[in-house]
């Protein structure tokens, strides 16, 4: 290894596109990051531009090259992780529409984006043999769903596509002229089976079934699939003048954004030690916090958990079983309460004052009041909250589940405010404590979190995760860790480590660890057993109404 060498990781949010340049021991140089457009046309609607992202990560690249004062020549790879959203491209490569208005330049259905509610059920009622490996049933998040919905509604962008993508595979081949699919975004998003002979396969049956056996004609979807970190070749010249990079920079194969922290995440658990053990994973769950949730759990086991997407074979860490659980709003449910209320208008006002975060300002008000009561966590223990505004991931895995507030009143002020956005906090952490149950339940042993996220940089949000869940949280050297782990597959790609594992190991390492507190396990275990009652009422709700 030549530690004169660099590597540049890209991560495509759902808001944002950054680059982080790091050395060959995992420290980042420098970052850059650039907002991208999205498009709301109608409810439960979501779209982007691959082009306008394309733009976006090639000022960043080059921009965190640049900042650190790193020549060109000296950064050998280069990788991508992206939302799993979906992109539409034409005959010609160009930009296809995805939307009723005809516009081209919105080609991507966003992961968020939920028009495939009627496909995605459509789908899971036909008991398929695929779905057994996401958990049971399909989330309107998965690309199949959003597919069967473009050729039934919009039938002439079907007639012209020919090309469809993963967005960490559109930026693969964008970069390197190769068409080939990353086994991260087909396994966990297109039901490719991973475990499938050598190297996997696609099961054609599936398609035909569904409607969607022309999906293979012409390569718009292509056989060719290639373990995350495998080497696609060089940029091109085109995409090398673009990045301001060289040809000589390895392309490696990409990775969706969660899985990415997971890779940037769980190295940790091998620092200090000679060499990796995978057994360390089985106490160790992959936290990725953001607009929503991801919890990473890998195993050397098959283990199907029912509403947990997965088993996912090598979808993650190389040669283990990944299941995959989350929440569809979290840090978005956080902010969606905090802006839902009357003092809303107030607090960004004073924020902005005593340039403070809202955050900051409303966890004042939590100290306060806590001071004044004489009392932790229980001063939210009248307000209960289901969190899942846009459906629930899993455990449930049911899309149809909507938010609730139990304990409102009229009280407009920021101790109101406070109160609330604190409840919330605690709902977002007993949804995370219902995938741990539902993963240990299944063999899984966990009792530490690796987390990287936003949400790492509020002290509330850490201690009130910790004690709700009982697991230590550990937070890793390098906080961005997403963009680590698009570091740890570009490093691997350009042949400076010789696996994943080796590059995991020696790029990842943890920081500061936050403990649960023991005194405040009741009540947590008492407000986790109403949360889990509220989904039950509202499911009987439903089943009420449903005739009507």
């Amino acid at each position: 290894m030549s530690e004169n060498r660099y590597v540049i990781g890209v991560d495509v949010g759902t808001g944002s596109a950054r680059a982080g340049i790091f050395d060959l021991n995992g420290k980042m140089l420098a970052s850059a990051v650039e907002p991208i457009q999205m498009w709301k046309p109608k409810p439960d609607y979501a779209e982007q531009s691959s082009e306008d992202i394309w733009r976006a990560v090639c000022r960043v690249t080059r921009a965190c090259r640049e900042e650190a004062g790193i020549a060109a020549e000296a950064v050998a790879g280069i990788s991508y992780d992206a939302t799993c959203s979906l992109v539409a491209l034409g005959r010609d490569g160009a930009p296809i529409p995805v939307n009723d208005e005809g516009a081209a330049e919105r080609n991507i259905i966003v992961w968020m984006d939920h028009r495939a509610v009627a496909e995605t059920e459509e789908i899971n009622a036909g008991g398929y043999e695929v779905l057994k490996y996401v958990g049971g049933r399909l989330s309107p998040e998965m690309e199949t769903p959003k597919l069967k919905w473009l050729k039934t509604h919009l039938p002439q962008t079907w007639a012209k596509a020919g090309k469809f993508f993963d967005l960490a595979d559109y930026l693969t081949w964008r970069s390197s002229g190769v068409d080939a699919r990353s086994l991260c975004t087909v396994v966990c998003k297109w039901t490719y089976l991973g475990h499938a002979g050598e190297r996997g396969a696609w099961d054609h049956s599936y398609f035909e079934r569904i409607g969607l056996s022309d999906l293979f004609d012409g390569e718009k979807v292509v056989e060719d699939v290639r373990p995350m970190g495998s080497r696609l070749g060089g940029l091109t010249a085109v995409s090398a003048a673009e990045l301001g990079l060289t040809t000589g920079c390895a392309v490696g194969v990409g990775i969706i954004d969660a899985h990415a922290g997971g890779l940037g995440l769980l190295g940790a658990a091998w620092e200090g030690k000679r060499e990796p053990n995978l057994d360390d994973f089985e106490y160790a769950l992959a936290f990725i916090g953001g607009t929503s949730n991801c919890l990473m759990a890998v195993s050397r086991q098959m283990r199907f958990i029912d509403g947990v997407w997965g088993p996912y074979y090598g979808a993650m860490v190389p040669g283990m079983w990944l299941n995959e659980g989350g929440q569809t709003t979290a840090g978005s449910a956080i902010d969606h309460v905090i802006a839902d209320h009357a003092n809303a208008p107030a607090l960004a006002a004073a924020a902005k004052r005593r340039r403070k975060t809202v955050y900051e300002l409303l966890n004042e008000e939590i100290a306060r009041l806590q001071q004044e009561q004489g009392k932790g966590p229980e001063i939210v223990k009248d307000i209960h909250i289901l969190p899942d505004f846009l459906g629930n991931r899993s455990p449930k895995g049911d899309p149809h589940y909507r938010g609730i507030y139990d304990g409102l009143n009229l009280d407009e002020t920021i101790t109101s405010q406070a109160l609330r956005y604190y409840a919330t906090i605690q709902a977002v952490a007993y949804g995370i404590r219902d995938n741990i149950e539902a993963l240990n339940r299944a063999g899984y042993r966990i009792r530490r979190m690796y987390v990287t996220g936003g949400g790492t940089k509020n002290p509330l949000w850490l201690q009130e995760h910790a004690d709700a869940t009982g697991c230590t949280i550990l937070l890793p050297k390098e906080p961005e860790a997403v963009l680590l782990g698009a570091g740890v597959l570009a490093a691997t790609a350009a042949g400076l480590y010789p696996d994943i594992y080796a590059a995991m190991q020696r790029m990842s390492g943890s920081g500061a660890t936050i403990k649960p507190r023991r005194e405040t396990a009741a009540y947590h275990r008492t407000k986790f057993r109403l949360f889990q009652e509220m989904y039950r009422q509202q499911r009987r709700r439903r089943e009420a109404m449903a005739r009507f």
